[in-house]
């Protein structure tokens, strides 16, 4: 018989040791990375006509 002792607990009442926003997290990490790649992007397009 298995008599490993564990303890249930009701994960609602868990407090968050840093609460965040995470859909404001979600709104800058999309952002950020958007604008990183619109400037790779044009970085590349310059790169492209000055090798032409």
């Amino acid at each position: 018989m298995n008599n490993a002792q564990y303890t249930a607990e009701d994960p609602r009442a868990h407090v968050n040791e840093e609460p965040r926003d995470d859909m404001q997290d979600v709104m800058f990490g999309f952002g950020g990375m958007l604008g990183f790649m619109t400037i790779v992007f044009a970085a590349m397009v310059i790169i492209k006509f000055v090798q032409s």
